[in-house]
């Protein structure tokens, strides 16, 4: 008999829009409550996320939703679509979860539905997940990524230590997607204008022309894959820097939609960590 411990099966639950805010022309923050969010475990982490259940339109689901029944008795094209979305903030005596989403017009689901809600609109969601927050023993902080990482971005900025040098470079479209960010202490944030250039390619250069402090620090980099790529190149083989002082992902990629994305990723990550062995023998 094995002595591994159960996977604990995830749980829908269900919330209620309270309020949406534009926040940018690209960036809407929706406040999601409800008597089910009473002991959703969000806290340790500043990377937390939920996924987010999207109904296909016209299709019937059981209520409340069940997507084991769902998946025994629809057909793979009718299942709902999930999307995994940062949890900015939680208040937990106010039963309030704060998303925000990035807007790209009427592509995607997680926008569109985001620019829709209204008070009262439902939606479900499993998690939440994570896996990230600034620790509090690193000597200093690196935190960068695009519009997609700023919620966490911006959750870990709030919890940085007050001592502790931190530099924070954010690549958005304009100036007009710049968000104030509660930094206090030894703090740099960049914001870095794509200008219509390729994504990523104005944060890499910012980010590698300031060398990294001395001492055992800390990354997060997250965004789209092909920025992160050649940023964890940069940290893991020319700054030696060890895979526990980093918290690197691809969110999305300029290339492929969301579906192909997590289809690949696996043999994406895969083949970076060869190129990256080799690169470091």
């Amino acid at each position: 008999m094995s002595d591994r411990p159960q996977r604990r099966k995830p749980r829908l639950r269900t919330a209620g829009v309270l309020r949406t805010e534009w926040l940018t022309p690209r960036l809407i923050r929706v406040v999601l409550g409800g008597p089910e969010l009473a002991d959703l475990e969000v806290g340790e982490y500043t990377d937390h996320y939920v996924k987010l259940v999207f109904p296909r339109p016209g299709v019937e689901y059981p209520r409340p939703l069940d997507l084991e029944a769902v998946r025994a008795e629809l057909p793979p094209d009718q299942w709902p679509r999930t999307r995994a979305y940062t949890v900015r903030a939680f208040d937990p005596a106010a039963l309030e979860l704060t998303i925000d989403f990035v807007y790209h017009g009427d592509t995607g689901l997680g926008g569109p539905w985001a620019a829709a809600a209204r008070r009262g609109d439902e939606i479900s969601f499993l998690g939440p997940g994570g896996a990230y927050a600034p620790d509090p023993a690193a000597d200093w902080h690196l935190l960068v990524g695009d519009t997609s990482a700023l919620p966490a971005i911006a959750a870990a900025v709030e919890r940085l230590p007050h001592a502790v040098p931190a530099r924070v470079l954010v690549e958005v479209a304009d100036a007009e997607e710049e968000l104030k960010l509660d930094a206090s202490g030894d703090v740099e944030v960049v914001w870095v204008h794509r200008a219509g250039r390729p994504f990523g390619e104005a944060l890499v250069e910012e980010v590698r022309a300031r060398p990294l402090p001395g001492g055992r620090g800390q990354a997060f980099v997250h965004g789209e894959a092909h920025f992160v790529r050649n940023l964890r190149r940069w940290l893991r083989v020319e700054n030696q820097m060890a895979p526990e002082q980093l918290s690197i992902s691809g969110y999305w990629r300029c290339d492929v939609d969301d579906e192909g994305w997590r289809a690949s990723k696996k043999e994406w990550n895969a083949r970076i960590d060869r190129e990256e062995e080799q690169a470091l023998r």
